[in-house]
């Protein structure tokens, strides 16, 4: 059933939002102030329709760029006047903060988009008929839109599509779902291939004929080692990391140095930080330019990249690196005391145990980073109940064409 709406504005997720019979209704790709012609989506939440035409478009309505967007789920957002897109992107930050009751300036938005992604994750799935798809996920859906290019990747990841057909299609017998992610490095790509399971020694054999056909730096299965060809390494300031399988990066070279750079400027007057949830060093390893670095991190393998870098790296002050889950075992604040400021970086889930120890301790200067501003409106609220006084919020944009938002701010 096809029906008429008129869209009141755009979502917190990029959809636009419209009304009727006192339902909320969301449409993906339309903007405030059209009419459409949307149509109910079988098997998905009774508020969510399909766009079907435009028959009022929006003055701020442009083409995008890709051939995919629409079926691919990868960007929400390409058909909106640029200018638009980013007070929308701010005011999602504006509005969350106004909702926790935190009232703090919000600064301009910083474009990070650079060159684009350097890390993605291809699927490969069985289609009907035992034909094999690979790509990324349809828009709210499990189906893969096979894809031949993607223009919004940096180009050190050139070759990633062609590599993960090639890696996907002698794993077909396994009759297993594919995740192969691929991270750009400066000594190729980095591959990572998950949900195959164990493979005979044959079908390794035949990964590392691929690894080498495509000039792979490295080839690794659930994190094992099948093929390096060459350290897949990067720059972080000064050093150079050498990653552990499967790493976490910032998505974007820019992202990662325009928050790199607010969380320099925030610490500047600091001789001894502690950096909790740390990765493989994207600020401590510029941070030990000046001051004295204590990193923190659940992941053993991040954390060794990262105490390797630090200890092969001439110029630096010193960096100790340590293995510890913040979620369960928060650093206390009596273990805080050596300190004089602290930056944090959690995953999307923020870090509620660690924000109450924060709150709790004495440190003078705490920078928090975060990818959802949900998570940090609700941890920026216990250090400020604490008695902690937030200077101000950077919104940064490394996920353009998305909802996703970064943030560094200063209490």
């Amino acid at each position: 059933m096809v029906e008429r709406l008129t869209i009141d504005h755009v979502g917190q997720l990029g959809d636009g939002v419209g009304f009727a019979d006192g339902q909320t209704l969301y449409v993906p790709y339309a903007l405030g102030g059209e009419i459409v012609e949307v149509a109910p989506v079988p098997g998905h939440h009774p508020d969510r329709r399909r766009l079907i035409g435009v028959e009022r478009a929006s003055p701020e309505r442009i083409a995008p760029f890709c051939q995919h967007f629409g079926t691919c789920g990868g960007c929400a957002i390409q058909h909106w006047e640029v200018e638009r897109y980013r007070a929308w992107k701010r005011q999602l930050v504006v509005e969350t903060l106004a909702h926790a009751k935190i009232a703090c300036d919000v600064h301009p938005l910083i474009d990070a988009h650079g060159l684009g992604r350097r890390r993605i994750t291809l699927h490969g799935r069985m289609g009907t008929h035992d034909v094999l798809k690979v790509g990324f996920s349809a828009a709210n859906s499990h189906d893969i839109v096979p894809i031949d290019r993607c223009p919004i990747l940096d180009p050190g990841l050139s070759g990633a599509l062609d590599a993960a057909w090639a890696i996907a299609e002698p794993l077909k017998p396994t009759g297993k779902p594919l995740d192969i992610q691929f991270t750009a490095t400066d000594g190729g790509l980095d591959v990572d291939v998950r949900g195959s399971g164990p493979l005979p020694s044959a079908m390794i054999a035949t990964l590392s004929r691929v690894a080498e056909q495509h000039g792979l730096a490295r080839l690794t299965r659930h994190g094992e080692l099948v093929l390096m060809r060459t350290p897949p390494t990067i720059e972080i300031g000064t050093a150079q990391v050498t990653l552990p399988p499967g790493a976490f990066l910032q998505a974007t070279v820019a992202g990662e140095q325009a928050l790199a750079a607010l969380v320099s400027e925030h610490c500047q007057r600091a001789k001894h930080i502690a950096e909790l949830f740390c990765g493989v060093g994207p600020f401590a390893l510029r941070l030990a330019a000046k001051s004295r670095i204590a990193a923190f991190d659940s992941d053993a393998g991040a954390v060794g990249a990262l105490q390797k870098a630090a200890t092969s790296t001439s110029g630096l002050k010193p960096i100790k690196a340590e293995t510890r889950d913040l979620f369960r075992r928060p650093l206390m604040p009596q273990e805080l005391r050596d300190y004089d400021a602290v930056v944090f970086d959690p995953p999307r889930q923020g870090a509620q145990a660690q924000a109450s120890q924060l709150a709790t301790s004495k440190i003078p200067v705490v920078v928090a980073v975060s990818c959802n501003v949900a998570t940090f409106a609700r941890d920026a609220r216990v250090l400020i109940d604490g008695g902690y006084k937030i200077e101000g919020v950077t919104p940064v944009d490394q996920f353009r064409h998305t909802p996703h938002v970064e943030l560094v701010a200063r209490f």
